[in-house]
């Protein structure tokens, strides 16, 4: 007997799982048996009460339920059974893993034979395909790894895990129980208990949601928030359980709070559902999930499974469990369909037999299902439709379903079918696009994404069959493209400007979503001559009915021209109806491209140009600004017309037609007929426009395009390299740039990596910025002016870099066309129009236009354009341009013309050499003109010096004595004498300083009783030091901050750019940005990027972020000895701030300067009992004072008060941080301690930790600044220089010893402390290193405060070594020495200290989060794939989010982990912000790629990952898919500026940047 679990005794189990199989196997009825006992004992475990208890519920069904069928299954324990089948098993060679949302897929750019052909992660790291070009990209669930699929790789289809099993796995018996497991299970036992289920929909938003049900159901915010989450996971969540009418009347109020709180009309999805019914739909969903882990086991059972689902049922068609889930998918919620989505890609898609028995019936039941999904409110990738993908993708079931299923015409008359609205002539017309005609727009073209998978495998061989159904296919893409002909026809408007825009999104939307289909198509056709030639002439007669509707009321009419003349219609663009969208033409171009000259003898030449030719007038008259008052519709229309996402199959096959009719017909006849559409026959009488629309008549006569195979002898290559060739001439530009500029084919490439090695060098990007591509010397001579994919503006910018480079090339300017490639025989006729009469008469009437110089009848650009025509031509065009030649009009030109004269032999050398001559006697006779002015110049200078004797020798005599003043007191120091501090103190002298305000531009000199100088500051809490982030902060209102911990847990920084203001300056600045900001109104406020309320303001010069100010004082040499403090600090920083390369290094100076002054000047307010006097201007205390308070306001997050006795400590406590954090900074950067300072603060203290308290808990060198300090208000009745000095040496070893002391109880060697280590030592040299070491940064930051507090200069050879820094700060080189003074007490004190030294352990944190274990992002990404989110019952995190301070994984932007914090609901990020970095955050986005960044609750921006591609680009979002490797000099960067303390800077500058920014709810991220 099996021992049950005690919650099993309350369902009155008869017999165990053995006993019950064995029942089931001698049963008559094996049916019914199982019927009746899960009819029993589902509604027993399933959904028991109003809070489900998911754990205790498969608890109970593994026993039960399932339990019974595993012994059943196996025939014995299930414990031993599955692993014997699993052992003897030959598993499929198929990957087959499902993908879920976000993770990540891998697509090999060399291999792959379409772009949906992916790898999961584990089979990518496996295959040789790591090695290749990938491409990298995020699932949105659904799908599943090709990895084995011989029909999806070019190469490697196997991984090393799923390598090729040539074993054939035996047929099992197959078993009845399977059936059971797909029926639906009627049998309920009756039960007077309900559920209030909700459903999710794509409608209503979280807000909404959450809303409704606080409102319907009386819960709480939280609780709503956890039912939403559920309902947007699972599809649905029960939201109250009781009896009928209990339910019922929430549901009411669901419905009705819905409606009215959404703008839909539809409301929630709400039933009311009996519990029994809920729990067979809840054991249904675990069954499903238990016969796909089932089938793992032995590939026997998957195909057992496969069969008992497509066996038809006693119904005939339709009546398979497998059609029956299909057909019933949008009556299920989203998470039933995941469910039973995923057991068909792992049962029935695991195999070709029975992917290709599904494949039949998914294409039989093609157009219900699509119905279905059209009137469905959940997303594809939840719907049965989207396993499209998985079938149409694979090559063999694409041409089965075509020969078979007639699949491609169903697809497109389904597609039709759903486009109904038509006009009178049966052509598209769309409604307005509004949002939800838009929702519905994009569900029909996920048709149009079908036919593209079918398509997208080209075929290599042809059947009869395969060609008849393809071309009846082909009829039906022809009826499609006959709805889109002459769709949305426009008329110029007169007159009156239009007053609603017309709709033409959905239009231009479907002609995107078809462009790449058409390419397909005609991809298709040219494999095969017959169907070719075929859909040729189906092409044709579509073409010539649409025209039968399109001529009524053009009347025939005659043009003569140069003795030529032509029958055509009279038509007229600006009059009469014109359409862009001409979809049968351009399909009927691209075919005629593929053709031999022999299949085109009947075609008629002027019926194929007259569409395509007016719609490139209506573009010429748009940019001439004829359709002006039509509105910015047409303008987008003509936009996305030129745009590369549709200029393939619209402009560039419009060209295409206009040369196929050029090639057959008489070229004076196309010409005569261009003008006349352009309205240029009759060019005098209608002067208005002649300019503009010849220019765009003669820019259209460059139809020598011969750069696209099949009219120039030219391949794919040669067409991609010029494409290049041309966007690189107009500027260097990134790789992605390049990318969006090239057309892409239906794999998502553009060719452009085969040849941009032969055409452009790579510039390596820098610390900022992207790598560029910049066109080589060599390449330069294909360039062509009048590319025609340059659009005016690219045009003008390409113009003007050729001929700059030309001009620095010393070279003529002019810009000759490039050699052309020979035309194809088909179009071998083209050259004929430069040579024929109605072109020479055109050219020959602008150059005479030129050389009479009319100005209203022709321009530069229009000479230009016929001088790019003009090479080889006529004697007479030639002659002309002989006489332009030296026209002073035509400057600009001269060079081209030149060059077309010589290339046509008329260049007269004579000409060229008098034009040079004369232009050297110009330059000769320019120089000896500047030569007599500076002689001129010289000469004054010298008479004005001769007359003014006395003045210069006064100002040389006052130079010559203050240099000599400063010498005398400044006397040469050599660094052997230099001391810090004690009575052997170095003494220097005083400097006079003067500072400017950058706001009155008034200078100032730095007294006493002058007014306050101040200069901008920014206060901030900061955790950079931080080795215990987990710290709780203690009440703020009891916090004594005199000790500090070791740990440095949170500390306060200040920073400052080093602008100096007028106090008062400054006051009046601020006043002012305070009151504009109370001006504006309150519904316009938004949160900026300063927070006035809380002081915030911006520095008036650099518009850095600040909060207070700190003030410069004078030297106060005149109150103590202690003068040479503050005289040589104040000297040192403003002497840095005058150089403005060292500018960035004054930032500490300032700072250090201003926080000793402040606590030096909190002293002397402690000196009024005394008979010192303050002698500091008003001015200047009032400045302390606000200094003071704004440091104990933010450091310790309380109000302001100034009485407060913690306000100097505040202040010592922030001198002492910022210190440390400088020397950290020098450090890791390997600097010298007193060269030259980084702009910001930057380090990490890597300090050992204690948790016992004594003198291993204070932060030894606080304690310094703070004894120092305030030392001078303790000894006040002495201010002599000797007596402080000594009272300095004494403080300073007494802390000295303190740190030791520290050092050997807190270091670590080992699994022990050092302390106890130090019997173990066997040399004492091993102790001293590690003394030295562990001393070594406090005494670089006391070198650095007394250096700054004293002013007394470092000496040179320093630079941080140990013996130099004792000789600095009079400490003896062995530091035993100090143990020795006073011997009698230290031991006493030292033996106290160390009585609990056993305690203590050493602990160590790292602050900044480097990923440097993995250098790509594809490992990084593998290393964060499995992190769960905290709070959503073990689910994947949907936002996973890294903070790159501390390397926690957050859930973000997601309600399911937002926290409360101060009475407001944030997101995960801004929570961890404020116990991880005092309010401030970097987080790297994983999904997205991105680098966020957060200070508070209202403040961020995103920055740019430290993840680049090969080109040196980043990709958030991941939207190109190139592989990433980590950056380390970026990430270093990023490192700075949390090091700096510059976070908060850097979103200020990004928000004042970019205004959108503002706008966002950061507090959410």
């Amino acid at each position: 007997m099996l021992c049950l679990p005690f919650s099993l005794c309350f369902l009155s189990l008869p017999v165990p799982c053995q006993l019950q199989a064995s029942k089931w196997l001698q049963a008559n009825d094996l049916q019914k048996e199982v019927y009746q006992h899960l009819a029993y004992y589902v509604p027993k475990i399933y959904c028991r009460g109003p809070n489900p208890a998911p754990q205790r519920e498969d608890m109970l069904a593994q026993h039960v339920l399932l339990g019974p069928m595993e012994w059943y299954l196996c025939g014995e324990d299930p414990a031993f059974g599955f692993p014997k089948l699993e052992q003897a098993n030959k598993p499929s060679h198929l990957c087959g893993r499902v993908f879920k949302v976000g993770e990540p897929t891998y697509s090999c750019r060399d291999c792959a034979v379409d772009p949906t052909c992916v790898l999961c992660m584990e089979c990518f790291l496996g295959s040789i395909h790591r090695e290749h070009r990938y491409r990298m990209t995020t699932s949105g669930g659904g799908g599943f790894c090709d990895c084995g699929d011989t029909e999806a790789w070019k190469e490697g289809p196997y991984c090393q895990k799923h390598e090729l099993n040539t074993s054939e796995t035996p047929e099992e018996e197959v078993i009845t129980i399977e059936a059971s497991c797909f029926k639906t299970l009627l049998t309920v036992e009756k039960s007077d208990t309900y559920y209030c289920m909700l459903f999710n929909d794509e409608v209503h938003t979280y807000e909404q949601v959450i809303y409704t049900l606080q409102k319907a159901v009386n819960c709480t915010q939280k609780e709503a928030i956890g039912f939403a989450t559920t309902v947007d996971r699972d599809g649905r969540r029960s939201v109250r359980y009781g009896d009928f009418q209990y339910c019922d009347q929430a549901k009411s109020v669901i419905v009705v709070s819905s409606r009215n709180t959404s703008r839909q009309t539809k409301p929630l999805k709400v039933q009311v559902m009996h519990s029994s019914i809920v729990a067979h739909q809840s054991f249904g969903l675990k069954l499903l999930t238990w016969l796909g882990s089932v089938i793992g086991y032995s590939d026997g059972l998957r195909r057992i499974l496969c069969q008992v689902g497509l066996q038809e049922g006693p119904d005939g068609e339709n009546s398979s469990l497998v059609d029956k889930l299909m057909l019933y998918d949008s009556k299920l919620w989203k998470g039933a369909r995941n469910v039973y989505h995923q057991l068909f890609m792992s049962s029935l898609l695991m195999d070709l037999k029975y992917k290709k028995l599904f494949a039949i019936r998914f294409a039989r039941n093609y157009e219900r299902l699509q119905s279905d999904f059209m009137k469905d409110d959940h997303d594809r990738e939840f719907s049965i439709a989207d396993l499209s993908i998985q079938i149409f993708t694979v090559p063999s079931l694409a041409r089965m379903l075509i020969t078979e299923e007639n699949l491609m015409t169903t697809i497109i008359k389904t597609f039709m079918d759903h486009l109904r609205h038509r006009d009178i002539q049966g052509r598209f017309q769309f409604e307005r696009y509004t949002a939800l005609q838009a929702f519905k727009f994009r569900r029909v073209q996920s048709l149009i994404l079908d036919l593209k998978y079918v398509l997208i495998s080209k075929p290599t061989e042809w059947s009869d069959e395969l060609r008849h159904k393809f071309l009846e296919g082909f009829d039906a893409f022809l009826e499609l493209l006959k709805c889109m002909q002459g769709m949305d026809p426009i008329t110029r408007q007169v007159g009156q400007h239009i007053e609603m825009e017309p709709e033409w999104e959905a239009a231009f939307t479907l002609q995107m979503k078809l462009t790449l289909v058409i390419s397909m198509i005609q991809d298709w056709c040219a494999l095969d001559e017959k169907v070719l030639i075929e859909a040729y002439k189906k092409c044709l007669t579509v073409l010539m009915q649409c025209h039968s509707g399109f001529t009524d009321g053009e009347q025939p009419i005659v043009l003569s021209m140069c003795g030529h003349s032509v029958e055509t219609i009279r038509y007229c663009v600006s009059q009469e109806k014109v359409s862009i969208h001409l979809p049968v033409s351009r399909l009927l171009a691209g075919l005629h491209v593929l053709l031999s000259k022999t299949e085109v003898s009947e075609l008629s030449p002027p019926m194929l140009i007259e569409h395509p030719l007016r719609c490139l007038v209506l573009c010429a008259q748009v940019h001439a600004g004829m359709w002006r008052r039509n509105g910015f519709s047409l303008v987008n229309q003509i936009y996305y017309y030129h745009n590369v996402k549709c200029r393939r199959e619209m402009f560039d096959k419009d060209i295409v037609m206009l040369q196929t009719g050029v090639s057959m017909m008489d070229p004076n006849h196309f010409l005569m007929i261009m003008l006349s559409r352009f309205e240029l026959y009759q060019i005098f009488s209608t002067p208005d426009y002649v300019l503009k629309m010849l220019r765009k008549m003669l820019y259209f006569l460059f139809t020598g395009e011969r750069f696209s195979p099949g009219i120039g002898q030219v391949n794919a290559t040669d067409e991609i390299k010029r494409e290049i060739i041309h966007q690189l001439s107009i500027r260097p530009m990134a790789h992605s740039e390049l990318v969006k500029a090239l057309p892409e084919d239906e794999n998502r490439e553009t060719g452009m990596e085969s040849v941009i090695e032969e055409v452009a060098c790579f510039k390596k990007p820098g610390l900022t910025g992207r790598g560029l591509y910049e066109l080589k010397p060599e390449c330069a001579r294909n360039f062509n002016l009048y590319f025609y994919h340059f659009s005016r503006a690219e045009q003008s910018k390409a113009e003007e870099a050729q001929r700059k480079l030309k001009r620095q090339n010393r070279e003529d300017t002019a810009l000759p066309p490039p050699a052309l490639p020979p035309f194809c025989p088909l179009f071998a006729s083209l050259v004929n129009i430069l040579q024929s009469d109605v072109m020479l008469c055109i050219m020959g009437t602008i150059l005479q236009w030129a050389v009479e110089h009319n100005g209203y009848a022709w321009s530069e650009s229009m000479l230009q354009r016929v001088c790019f025509l003009a090479p080889n031509n006529s004697p007479s065009i030639l002659a002309m341009l002989e006489t332009l030649q030296n026209a002073p009009h035509l400057e600009v030109h001269k060079d081209m013309i030149r060059w077309i004269l010589k290339v046509n032999l008329f260049y007269i050398t004579s000409s060229r050499d008098k034009d040079k001559a004369e232009r050297k006697r110009k330059a000769e006779i320019a120089r000896l003109r500047r030569e007599k002015i500076m002689a001129q110049m010289s000469e004054m200078q010298r008479h004005f010096i001769n007359e003014n004797k006395e003045l210069f020798q006064q100002t040389l005599e006052e130079l010559d004595t203050s240099t000599s003043g400063v010498h005398e007191n400044s006397p040469v120091i050599s660094d052997a004498k230099l001391t810090a501090l004690g009575p052997e103190q170095t003494r220097v002298a005083e400097h006079r300083q003067v500072v400017m305000c950058i706001l009155c531009q008034e200078e100032q000199e730095v007294k006493v009783d002058s007014r306050a100088m101040v200069l901008a500051a920014f206060i901030q809490r900061s955790t950079v030091l931080s080795k215990n982030r987990n710290k709780i902060t203690p009440d703020p209102d009891k916090y004594d901050p005199l000790f500090m911990h070791p740990d440095l847990s949170c500390g306060t920084h200040t920073g400052s750019c080093g602008h100096i203001m007028h106090a008062h300056c400054w006051q009046r600045y601020f006043d002012a940005v305070q009151a504009k900001e109370q001006r504006r109104q309150q519904r316009l406020r938004v949160h900026t990027s300063y927070d006035v309320e809380n002081g915030e303001f911006l520095c008036p010069l650099c518009e850095c972020l600040s909060n207070t100010v700190i003030p410069l004082l004078p030297p106060p040499r005149v109150l103590f000895n202690r003068s040479v403090c503050f005289i040589n600090v104040l000297n040192k920083s403003l002497y840095l701030l005058r150089d403005e390369d060292c500018a960035s290094k004054s930032e500490e100076m300032c700072i250090f300067v201003c926080e000793n002054v402040i606590i030096f000047m909190e002293k002397t307010e402690y000196f009024g009992s005394t008979t010192v006097e303050n002698p500091y201007s008003e001015s200047i205390k009032e400045m302390l004072t606000t200094f003071g308070t704004a440091t104990y306001k933010v450091g310790l997050k309380v109000h302001p008060n100034e009485e407060d006795p913690r306000v100097p400590i505040m202040c010592w406590g922030s001198c002492a941080y910022t210190i440390q954090t400088i020397e950290r900074i020098l450090a890791d950067e390997d600097k010298p301690l007193f060269g030259h300072l980084p702009l910001g603060k930057k380090g990490i203290l890597k300090w050992e930790d204690s948790k016992r308290k004594g003198i291993y808990q204070l932060s030894c060198f606080l304690l310094q600044v703070s004894l120092v300090l305030s030392f001078p208000a303790i000894h006040c009745q002495d201010f002599s220089g000797v007596s402080l000095g000594t009272g300095d040496l004494h403080l300073f070893h007494l802390v000295t010893m303190a740190h030791i002391v520290q050092i050997l109880l807190t270091s670590s060697t080992g699994k022990a402390t050092f302390f106890h280590a130090l019997k173990e030592i066997s040399s004492g040299w091993h102790l001293w290193r590690n003394l030295k070491a562990g001393i070594m940064p406090f005494l670089r930051c006391s070198a650095l405060f007394f250096h700054y507090l004293n002013g007394v200069p470092a000496p040179s050879e320093i630079q941080g070594t140990f013996e130099h820094l004792c000789s600095y700060l009079s400490l003896p080189n062995n530091l035993t020495c100090l143990f020795q003074e006073n011997s009698d007490i230290l031991n006493t004190l030292i033996e106290s200290i160390c009585i609990t030294v056993n305690c203590i352990k050493v602990q160590k944190y790292f602050c900044i989060f480097l990923p440097s274990r993995v250098n790509t992002y594809n490992g990084f990404y593998f290393f964060l794939l499995n992190k769960r989110c905290p709070k959503s019952g073990g689910d994947k995190s949907r936002a996973p989010t890294l903070c790159l301070v501390c390397g926690t994984m957050l859930c973000s932007q997601s309600y399911c982990c937002q926290t409360e914090l101060e009475g407001e609901d944030v997101g995960a990020c801004t929570a961890h912000t404020y116990t991880c970095g005092s309010g401030v955050g970097i987080f790297l986005r994983v999904r997205e790629c991105q680098v966020l960044f957060l200070a508070g609750k209202t403040k961020g921006c995103f920055y740019p990952p430290p993840y680049l591609d090969d080109y040196g680009e980043t990709d958030q979002g991941l939207r190109r898919g190139n592989p990433l490797h980590l950056c380390k000099e970026r990430f270093k960067k990023i490192q700075k500026l949390w090091q700096q303390h510059s976070i908060t800077e850097e979103i200020g500058h990004a928000q004042e940047a970019n205004q959108t920014l503002v706008g966002i709810d950061w507090q959410h991220l």
